[in-house]
């Protein structure tokens, strides 16, 4: 990838590359250098790519379960054997360290092996009935899909996407990230290299608005999958409400972190302090608000801050960077913004708090004490900044944990296992991690409540959410 690098779209078994269309500049978050040029998809190219797409839903959805599972598992070995590959332009376009790039990479691989093996086992039911009657429930694939993924895990929100509805028997356009375009064509190249038709897996880039309003609203497109923020995510299902079409919406979040005083305190501060600035806490599930139990605020808060001091910030091609630059140039003042507003209103900076030199970069940050009243306690910063308060007991840690619209993260650390029941059916989210903060994987859900969203990615119910269901009775 150099400065010339030209990149192109997708569509129906060939790339098309800039002719005729408008160009983003595709830019290095570690120095604001603009590193290439992507063509942007028309509407003739999408009108093109909703044809086609119709072409290969009829086709995919007949080919027999045990052929396209031979066919997600060589996408799998492609993306293992390109990994490293993909990993350095990941890095190079989204910022975060070399070591999360292919953690990130290799999840890929994990997602088509998972989905290629658990398609074959999307059973239906047969009823009991009367001798010589049959009904019987069947699961089929929804048609074609619509995935919206953004940037923040570029590969990893895309391949989830991708994987569950190839192995469903879905036709799909892909619409990731302009700022990644690098990596997401890489594991696209592996998608076509390991035998997905053209016409079945297809990959655009555009503006978002006019790409999203044009796929959504043509009658082809069935399901509609998205993962970004709460104000996007309501505005596509109004889109998708025209058509009825099936949705999958994973949302924003403002995870909660309640960390009573019978834990483990230094696994507490080890895990919460190196989480919360993992891919420089662009995240949805980040830890970000903390609440901590009064005996052990003190000191939690400190070896926090002690820490975070700790957290190398650079180009996430350097081996020594722990945190790499935010994703874009809005990052940066949107975060100071946050911080700002937060002191001013009385939070102790006791870390961070300054942008860096060059490039996206913030400091990792730690506010103490953080008023109630600070906008950054409703409202998810997004990038690396904990925020810490105390709370006295069971029922104001929960109370707190649960008073937002949002629900789609929250993590628990305590010993004492009943208390970690009762948080766990307390916490008013989609996903709970208890003494640890490792809650996506490819056999689980991944979804949330409230206004972070609903149903699920990963695990049955992700694939579940491709199927129809169909009901037959033969009399």
């Amino acid at each position: 990838m150099n400065s010339t690098s030209k990149l192109g779209i997708y569509i129906n078994g060939s790339w098309r590359r800039g002719e005729g269309r408008d160009i983003h500049n595709v830019v290095n978050p570690a120095t604001g250098a603009v590193i290439a040029e992507l063509p942007l998809a028309t509407a003739a190219d999408l009108d093109e790519a909703l044809d086609a797409t119709a072409k290969g839903f009829a086709h995919w959805r007949a080919v027999d379960v045990n052929e396209r599972a031979a066919i997600l598992h060589k996408v799998a070995g492609l993306i293992r054997e390109r990994a490293e590959d993909i990993a350095v332009l990941l890095t190079t376009e989204q910022g975060k360290p070399l070591a999360e790039a292919r953690t990130e990479v290799l999840s890929c691989a994990s997602q088509f092996d998972y989905f290629a093996e658990e398609a074959k086992r999307s059973y239906g039911r047969v009823l009991v009935r009367p001798t010589g009657q049959r009904s019987l429930v069947l699961k089929q694939p929804v048609g074609p899909v619509a995935a919206f993924s953004p940037w923040n895990f570029p590969v990893n929100l895309m391949c989830k996407k991708m994987a569950a509805a190839l192995a469903a028997g879905c036709s799909i356009i892909a619409k990731p990230p302009e700022e990644t375009p690098h990596c997401t064509s890489a594991i696209m190249q592996c998608v076509i290299d390991g035998g997905v038709p053209g016409h079945v897996a297809q990959l655009v880039y555009g503006v978002p608005d006019m790409v999203s309003r044009h796929l959504i609203a043509s009658p082809v497109i069935r399901k509609v999958s998205f993962t970004g923020s709460v104000p996007v995510g309501k505005h596509l299902l109004k889109l998708a409400a025209d058509g009825v079409k099936r949705t999958t919406m994973e949302l924003g979040g403002h995870a909660p972190v309640l960390v009573f005083d019978d834990c483990d305190l230094e696994k507490a501060i080890k895990l919460s302090s190196t989480q919360k600035f993992r891919n420089a806490g662009q995240v949805c599930i980040s830890p970000t608000r903390f609440y901590v139990q009064e005996g052990i605020y003190d000191r939690f808060v400190a070896g926090f801050a002690e820490a975070t001091k700790k957290v190398q910030m650079g180009n996430g091609l350097d081996a020594s960077t722990i945190m790499g630059p935010l994703a874009n140039d809005r990052r940066p003042p949107a975060i100071e913004k946050l911080v700002r507003d937060a002191t001013d209103k009385g939070a102790k900076l006791l870390a961070g708090g300054e942008r860096g030199e060059g490039g996206y970069f913030y400091q990792p940050t730690v506010l103490a004490d953080v008023p109630m009243t600070a906008d950054i306690m409703t409202d998810e910063p997004f990038g690396p900044v904990a925020l810490i308060r105390p709370f006295k007991d069971f029922d104001e840690a929960i109370a707190q944990a649960n008073r937002l619209p949002f629900g789609l993260a929250a993590y628990a650390f305590t010993e004492n296992a009943r208390q970690a029941n009762l948080v766990a059916d307390a916490l008013d989210t989609g996903m709970v991690g208890l003494n640890s903060f490792v809650i996506s994987m490819p056999d689980a859900p991944f979804g949330g409540v409230k206004e972070s969203g609903f149903g699920s990615e990963g695990g049955p119910e992700g694939l579940d959410s491709y199927y129809v269901t169909k009901a037959v009775h033969q009399y």
